[in-house]
């Protein structure tokens, strides 16, 4: 998640808090020298990396985002802490992959990482929830040399001294491969990782974003090496976003060679779309997974040896699939490999729970459900207490569609941490998407009654309330996440959901209508808004707008059947029979449930 800044906050507040550690062990000076200052435990959900922190006492997750030049806690997270909120100076402003937006600040009295409690440290304050409490950025990871271990679960800060001739690969064995590429000297503001790659033979500038679950390319860059949109072989991939409150377009595009440093990649495919600040490409978390990397922020440069498996990960994006994207071996270049003792344990091999979870975790990301469900039953049998290792597990067998081993996981849980918002509404959903007429209102309950006033997962409580037609519940819900969320990228997927809400149940009408209207400022073209405007317009008989709006919603999707519904009933009552009937009875034939859903609200021709 590339995050840029201006008018830089105060960055050495970890530094003195390390010193100590910075300062055990001394070398000799013609001897290269490497030692670990603190190992950051990583835990990969999905493609993002997570680190476990304590704010003020209470345990917190951050996400490790080598992209965000300074770390950063979430509007709902600041506000479910406790945290006040101040501004920042004039012209202080963030910039990502959706956009600017304009944080605050906040001073945490203690934060701890690492084991190491520190008071008085300075987060800024804004954009879009991240999945995580917030952003644990530049201004940590980047304080002295790092090694990013995620396939192993593992971010090591480190130190190095008189290593200006040695390879620093140092896991690999006298004479293995490895890659090393030189990276820009930045700005003490910036301290983001960039160097210049090559993409079909076209120079690059690349940031190494941890925190951008897939790498992709900027749109303008993409062009200068042949990838457009309606170029051959080019294919929608679906919308991203990052701190920013918009969300931009992607596609994926197939590439003859991408080149990092000693490392090729042929015939392979890249993610593309939107705009980039200061850089052409992000190296994301897929990249990062591939690899094992040691970026020395002193000698600027970075070396790194290949995993093996996906080096661009496209599994989730619709139904695009990956071919070629292995990495090329790599040749060695050139310098000492083991020329020090290993500096850190290499973590193959874990010896508790934790170990076993972390590993399991970064199986599964990389598509190693077999090696995954071992760890994770490992981390088990030896914390069969350990909450979070159960929903991993539940997490997994969701994902392979093995419902009901999820369900015994979170039935677990539950019994462990009955008020765990979490499993709560996982287990709500599953048994939902099982049968959709479910009573899962006890579960969404409790869910809601646990949540604090800004928290997160107001928006999802909210939904699955609307699921279940508790529509004065789901706009409760609604208001509550829309209050504390005034710059997320989700916002007017939450307007939307209200203005929906408010058009299903036939209340306060006016208000749908803006909440759509505000919705629709964003996305003028979004079919889902257009549907909601459409009931609305319906509901207050505006039948004339309310057929412009579905007329452009089944623009996009002509096989919407709430859509072909509601323009058929406002064709009827506007006098067009014959019109009106065929789009009911089209509507009826893609949806069998359609006509009893519609007489339960009222919704009749």
């Amino acid at each position: 998640m590339f995050v840029s800044g201006r008018k830089a906050l105060k960055q050495g507040w970890l530094v003195a808090a390390l010193a100590l550690a910075l300062s055990t062990t001394a070398a000799a000076e013609s001897k290269c020298d490497v030692g670990q200052i603190a190992a950051l435990p990583v835990t990969m959900v999905g493609l993002r990396p997570e680190v476990r922190v304590k704010i003020n006492g209470k345990d917190a997750v951050f996400t490790a985002d080598s992209g965000a030049w300074y770390s950063l806690i979430s509007p709902g997270s600041a506000a479910e802490l406790g945290l006040k909120v101040l501004p920042l100076p004039p012209g202080f402003f963030a910039q990502g992959v959706g956009g600017t937006f304009t944080p605050g600040y906040t001073i945490v009295d203690t934060f701890t990482i690492a084991g190491v409690a520190v008071p008085r440290v300075q987060f800024i304050v804004g954009g879009s929830e991240v999945g995580s409490v917030g952003l644990l950025g530049q201004n940590v990871l980047a304080l002295a040399d790092t090694e990013f271990d995620l396939a192993n679960g593992v971010i090591r800060l480190m130190r190095s001294k008189h290593c200006r001739k040695t390879a620093l690969a140092y896991w690999t064995k006298v004479g293995g491969a490895y890659s090393v590429l030189e990276t820009e000297s930045m700005p003490t503001e910036r301290p983001h990782i960039v160097a210049s790659i090559y993409v079909n033979g076209v120079k690059l500038r690349a940031t190494f974003d941890t925190g951008a679950a897939t790498s992709f390319v900027s749109l303008k860059a993409a062009a200068r090496v042949g990838l457009k949109p309606d170029a051959p072989g080019v294919v929608p991939a679906g919308v991203t976003g990052g701190l920013g409150r918009s969300f931009v377009s992607t596609w994926i595009g197939p590439v003859q060679s991408v080149k990092i440093g000693d490392e090729e990649i042929r015939n392979t495919r890249l993610r593309f779309g939107g705009e980039l600040p200061d850089t052409d490409i992000l190296l994301g978390a897929d990249f990062f997974l591939s690899h094992r990397i040691y970026w020395s922020n002193t000698l600027h440069k970075l070396f790194f040896t290949f995993n093996g498996g996906h080096v661009f990960d496209l599994r989730y994006l619709g139904n695009v699939t990956e071919a070629g994207a292995k990495g090329a071996p790599m040749k060695p270049a050139g310098a000492s490999v083991a020329a020090f003792p290993a500096a850190a344990d290499d973590g193959l091999v874990p010896t508790d729970a934790e170990g076993f979870s972390r590993r399991g975790a970064a199986h599964a990301v990389r598509g190693d459900v077999a090696g995954a469900f071992a760890d994770f039953d490992r981390a088990i049998d030896l914390a069969p207490d350990n909450i979070e290792y159960l929903r991993q597990r539940a997490r997994l067998h969701a994902r392979m569609r093995q419902t009901f081993r999820a369900a015994n996981d979170i039935d677990r849980l539950l019994k462990l941490k009955p008020d765990d918002i979490d499993a709560l509404l996982m287990r709500a959903g599953m048994r939902l998407a099982l049968d959709p007429k479910a009573d899962v209102r006890s579960d969404v309950d409790a869910a809601a009654a646990a949540a604090s006033k800004s928290s997160d997962y107001r928006l999802q409580i909210g939904n699955l309330y609307e699921e279940i037609g508790a529509y004065a519940d789901a706009i409760a819900q609604l208001d509550l996440w829309i209050a504390a969320h005034p710059q997320d990228n989700r916002r007017a997927t939450a307007l939307n959901s209200r203005c929906w809400a408010r058009a299903l149940a036939n209340v306060d009408l006016q208000r749908a209508l803006k909440d759509c209207n505000s919705a629709l400022s964003r996305n003028s073209h979004d079919a889902a808004y257009l549907d909601s405007r459409g009931l609305v317009r319906l509901r207050m008989r505006d039948y004339p707008r309310a057929i412009a709006d579905y007329d452009e919603a089944l623009k996009a999707r002509p096989n919407q059947a709430w859509s072909l519904y509601g323009r058929g009933i406002a064709k009827l009552r506007s006098g067009r029979k014959t019109e009106g009937e065929a789009d009911i009875a089209r509507a009826k034939s893609l949806d069998k449930d359609l006509e009893a859903k519609a007489k339960k609200l009222d919704i009749l021709p």
